[in-house]
């Protein structure tokens, strides 16, 4: 297998919405494998096709702490049938978005129904880490960033630093606040 790059705002390419998996054969099997292992270097807990530049509707994460066993999930063409009215507040990072980290309020629980790798039928209900996982990735699959669930002017700045950094050639620009031991989704 290979490593897949991530591509990184302002690439525009993650504003796509990425089209259904109609076909379930070896090129999808070999996608799935190469965002496991580009997901587990970066290192994330969630990694979406088209953050590897592909517009399909794949999602793979994993949600083990790092002392424990590896418990990779994939998502093939989610929805999110149902949300919560209750909301709860996470701090999200993303590895399209290298760096940095913003709280973000999302549903505490939700429903999601999707395809296995084998293209059979599954729902899971799902609360805490693994709901804001879902909906975040989710969320990539049609274009939209966790960026977008903050406040205006806090996007308009993180936008602004990682178009400058592309500009000087650089990969990402500087965070606003660094934790080494998060990791992105």
């Amino acid at each position: 297998m290979a490593l897949r790059e991530i591509i990184t705002l302002p690439d525009k390419r993650l504003r796509l919405v990425s089209e259904p998996v109609t076909k379930f054969d070896k090129d999808l099997r070999r996608l799935i494998e190469e965002m496991f292992e580009t997901m587990y270097e970066a290192p994330g807990i969630g990694l979406a096709a088209i953050q590897v530049g592909v517009p399909a509707r794949v999602v793979t994460m994993d949600l083990a702490k790092k002392d424990e066993p590896k418990d990779p999930q994939v998502y093939i063409n989610p929805e999110l049938v149902w949300a919560s009215d209750q909301k709860a507040t996470y701090e999200e990072g993303c590895l399209s978005i290298p760096e940095y980290y913003e709280q973000v309020e999302r549903p505490v629980s939700v429903k999601v129904k999707y395809l296995d790798r084998d293209g059979k039928p599954q729902e899971i209900e799902a609360g805490g880490l693994l709901a804001t996982c879902l909906q975040h990735e989710i969320d990539h699959t049609n274009g939209v960033l966790f960026i977008d669930h903050i406040s205006k002017l806090k996007r308009e700045r993180v936008i602004k630093k990682y178009k400058k950094a592309a500009k000087r050639g650089g990969d990402h620009a500087p965070a606003a606040r660094v934790e080494p031991s998060s990791r992105g989704l």
